[in-house]
């Protein structure tokens, strides 16, 4: 099939790589502008144009999808579908029905569950203990049209969104492949959405990042491996911001103590509001990723050292 491929992130760009390994075409690339990153704020092209650039795909980068110009460039190509996979803007119905088959989405969840902007840090952060992609076919609305396939996996109770986002790639890109195999052999099934089962996950921002100690261990669990590998769970260690980047429910004894209290050093080992919760990646301000043990060789804490949870 002849596509337009709309995409941003690196959790899109491997489609680009399967759907051409199935013989279709892939005629142009939409995605977001390039942005400035690191220190030296160079700008740098998202991971799409990446890809797209290396199979030699003509790319646009457009401030926006409403003002005629990228319609013009769906009437001169003239693709049978469009997939879109993490694009981060809304199409506009002209841009939607331009393509002969409409435009196909992959949504990072097993809709209606879970529309909106960051489907797999809400299913780590709310203890899902599973999760999938699905295919779409796309309307005005925020994650609403028609599913077309699922593809389902189980969630591992200590997995970071990191870990689930790379997994959950994969499996988009193979289900946009099978899709599209269904929609040429006029297969396909749509399904509407009972909205009275959806849920919306928000955009993620550093106000979720503050881990409240009063809470459970497997709430703060959860938390420190949704916002992993960003925003980052952060608690107060001696007035300085600590990054929580991987932990561990906690088998031990909890002996009485305060939220947020160090009961233990070997494993580091916090009381919560129920239970326990041992911290094995941790970041201190300024410094390097690593594990608990290696900051403590190199930072005197004692047993009883209360970590707070905001500053002041």
């Amino acid at each position: 099939m002849r596509i337009i491929f709309m995409g941003t992130p690196e959790f899109a760009a491997p489609a680009i790589d399967s759907l051409i390994a199935a013989g279709h075409e892939i005629a142009a690339v939409f995605s977001q502008p390039d942005k400035p990153k690191g220190r030296g704020y160079a700008m740098t092209p998202p991971s799409v144009k990446v890809k797209a650039l290396e199979h030699h795909i003509p790319v646009y980068q457009p401030t926006s999808m409403k003002d005629g110009e990228a319609l013009k460039i769906f009437h001169e190509i003239q693709p049978d579908v469009g997939v879109v996979i993490a694009y981060g803007k809304i199409l506009p119905k002209d841009i939607l029905d331009a393509p002969q088959f409409g435009c196909i989405n992959v949504h990072a969840s097993l809709l209606p569950k879970y529309r909106g902007a960051a489907p797999i840090q809400w299913s780590v952060m709310d203890g899902e203990s599973k999760t999938g992609v699905t295919t779409m076919q796309m309307d005005v609305g925020l994650d609403t049209g028609d599913m077309l396939m699922k593809c389902e996996t189980a969630i591992d109770p200590d997995e970071t969104a990191g870990e689930l986002h790379d997994r959950l790639s994969e499996m988009g890109a193979e289900l946009i492949v099978r899709t599209l195999d269904a929609l040429q052999k006029g297969e396909l099934k749509p399904q509407k959405q009972d909205d009275s089962l959806s849920c919306y996950a928000k955009m993620l921002t550093k106000e979720l990042c503050a881990v409240d100690w009063s809470r459970s261990a497997l709430e703060i669990h959860n938390q420190i491996r949704g916002l992993s590998p960003w925003p980052v769970a952060t608690t107060i260690l001696e007035g300085k911001k600590l990054k929580l980047h991987r932990s561990a429910l906690s088998g031990m004894e909890v002996p009485e103590a305060k939220c947020g209290e160090i009961i233990s050093l070997e494993p580091l080992t916090v009381k919560c509001g129920t239970g326990a919760i041992e911290l094995l990646e941790i970041q201190a301000e300024g410094k390097k990723r690593m594990s608990a043990g290696d900051y403590l060789r190199g930072h005197k804490i004692d047993t009883g050292t209360i970590l707070q949870s905001s500053e002041g």
